[in-house]
């Protein structure tokens, strides 16, 4: 017990809980030591026992999830996971949530087929082992042995030749995840206007990524919007991959597009970054700069580089400015990393190479 990771599910629904307790207790990493109805329940709980992480319902009777994160982030600063429902995940107070130091936002189980659960569970899991990692600082175990975790090969196959059409137009690939909304905020906001067109993969749930969009398109001079098929990628634009599915860097003659397409999870990710960062390192090559933010886990590692290998120059986010250090630090370890740069430098390295 001394060795799992202690999480408190706090929802309103009976279901919804003893659901949560199944799937984070099916991960042999986890226990669950105690579930609420409610934010003053919760209170009591935590009392009894302070847990390593928190799974919070957004809307709830009595008291709501972002007022409850608020105190808890003010008097005893606890990793909190929101818990949205599919109506309320793109919803302003979900994204107050991660303003509000929640360390990320999961899609509640619902009933789906085999794959989908097993999917979610994953997820869940994966993102609850996270959370405890950016609260502790320690390395997380080595997550249990679930499904294949399939690699980019799945989605493209690996560049046959380096040999690629000549063009001078720059483009900028981003890769975050635990703790990259923040990242990605703190990037794009002091990008100037006419900054090289940047395609980002964020791991996000399906149906948050539009608002989360909307709300950066909102506080930056750059253009930021949830990206469609055969988006193209333009001077002064930011994309970024919608939930649920990958998303490619392609390109026809001089002009840089993206593909939208389903598929199976890639390094227990879907959207991957290892698939955008392979995907930039065929069509773009070393027109592309590569950018690795905070985030569990390898997935980007392999695909920068792949990118370096094409001749794009890449840069990490480093350990001091990373909720969790698990991404840049795989990549890195790789060697797949030009430059290492605390999340404040990172834009100004951008526009640098990229001139």
């Amino acid at each position: 017990m001394k060795n799992k990771i202690r999480v408190l599910v706090v929802d309103d629904s009976a279901v919804v809980r003893q659901t949560m307790v199944e799937i984070l207790e099916s991960d042999p990493q986890i226990k669950v030591i105690a579930t609420a109805a409610d934010p003053f329940i919760a209170a009591d709980r935590i009392r009894d026992e302070v847990p390593d992480v928190i799974t919070l319902d957004v809307e709830m009777p009595r008291m709501d999830g972002i007022t409850f994160l608020h105190k808890i982030m003010s008097q005893h600063p606890i990793p909190v996971v929101m818990c949205s429902s599919l109506t309320d995940l793109g919803s302003e107070t979900a994204l107050k949530a991660l303003e509000y130091g929640a360390v990320e936002i999961i899609q509640k189980p619902r009933m789906g087929t085999k794959q989908f659960l097993e999917e979610s569970r994953m997820r869940i899991c994966d993102v609850v082992k996270a959370a405890s990692q950016a609260r502790l600082r320690k390395v997380a175990a080595k997550p249990r042995a679930i499904a294949p975790k399939l690699t980019a090969d799945v989605i493209m196959a690996k560049p046959s030749s380096k040999a690629m059409m000549q063009t001078t137009e720059k483009v900028v690939v981003v890769g975050a995840s635990t703790g990259g909304t923040e990242a990605l905020r703190a990037f794009l906001e002091v990008l100037p206007a006419d900054s090289p067109g940047i395609v980002i993969v964020q791991h996000m749930p399906e149906g948050f990524t539009r608002a989360f969009s909307q709300r950066l398109d909102g506080i930056c001079r750059v253009s930021v919007k949830e990206a469609e098929n055969n988006d193209t990628v333009v001077r002064g634009r930011a994309l970024i991959a919608p939930g649920n599915h990958h998303l490619l860097l392609k390109r026809s003659g001089a002009r840089y597009y993206v593909e939208v397409k389903d598929g199976p999870l890639v390094s227990r990710h879907r959207p991957s970054v290892d698939v955008l960062f392979r995907s930039a390192a065929r069509y773009a090559g070393k027109n592309a700069v590569g950018v690795i933010m905070t985030g569990m886990g390898d997935d980007g590692a392999k695909g920068m580089l792949e990118m370096k290998e094409a001749g794009a120059k890449t840069i990490a986010q480093d350990e001091a400015t990373s909720v969790v250090f698990g991404m840049p630090n795989e990549a890195i370890k790789l060697g797949g990393v030009d430059l290492v740069r605390p999340l404040d430098c990172i834009a100004r390295e951008v526009i640098r190479l990229c001139d």
